[in-house]
């Protein structure tokens, strides 16, 4: 089941001379007060865009939670214009400049998720723009893990891991999650960093997490 009333949008990145592709939900009734999710993919040097089933599955959680999503890919991935890059500075810029144009498009709160990649840099962000109340982060590698900066982000955080992941073990991730009230660490049982197995798990977890309601 794919993602009902998807709409291409183009996503100025500012002081570049380009745009990302982006897939943006709508929700709610025109006029009112909507809460909005951007969704980070995956390391754009390795098979990373939009279209990963993960980012899907992050997406359709927050479309069934009732928040407006955008997707995009990164630099130089699918039809965003730009030079392929697997820079943090990079990864941040497209970042912010998806969280922008969400934030000018919805009058709520925000919700930034990021699977792998998408996720650390999801977790350098989120204290740039104060509408993020929540963080859904999933696989993050931990040695890509900005701490320090998460230790100022007011908002509750998701961590999502597979219980097999190589790249984002979760014994790494537990002592993590450890250090804050604020972090919550799932493991989904038999998934691994790819998650072949898991993703339904995931769908629901984020859902959950979310409860609807992001205020």
């Amino acid at each position: 089941m794919g993602i009902s009333e998807e709409r291409a949008v183009p996503i100025p990145v500012s002081g570049e001379a380009f745009a990302l592709e982006g897939l943006y939900v709508a929700a709610g009734e025109p006029g009112a007060e909507v809460a909005g999710a951007v969704v980070a993919a995956p390391h754009p040097l390795y098979g990373g865009s939009m279209d990963a089933p993960v980012v899907n599955e992050l997406a359709h959680a927050c479309d069934r939670a009732g928040l407006a999503t955008l997707r995009f890919n990164w630099r130089g991935v699918g039809a965003s214009a730009g030079v392929p890059s697997g820079e943090a500075g990079d990864a941040d810029a497209d970042l912010a400049a998806a969280l922008q144009q969400m934030a000018e498009t919805v009058s709520g709160s925000l919700v930034l998720c990021g699977y792998s990649f998408g996720a650390a840099a999801a977790a350098r962000c989120a204290g740039r723009e104060p509408r993020v109340r929540r963080l859904v982060l999933v696989a993050p590698p931990p040695s890509l893990l900005d701490r320090e900066g998460l230790k100022g982000f007011p908002g509750r955080v998701l961590v999502l891991v597979g219980e097999h992941d190589a790249l984002a073990p979760a014994a790494e991730l537990d002592a993590f999650a450890a250090a804050s009230e604020r972090i919550e660490l799932l493991v989904i049982p038999e998934a691994d960093h790819f998650f072949a197995f898991g993703l339904a798990e995931l769908g629901k977890r984020t859902f959950k997490f979310l409860g609807g309601d992001v205020g």
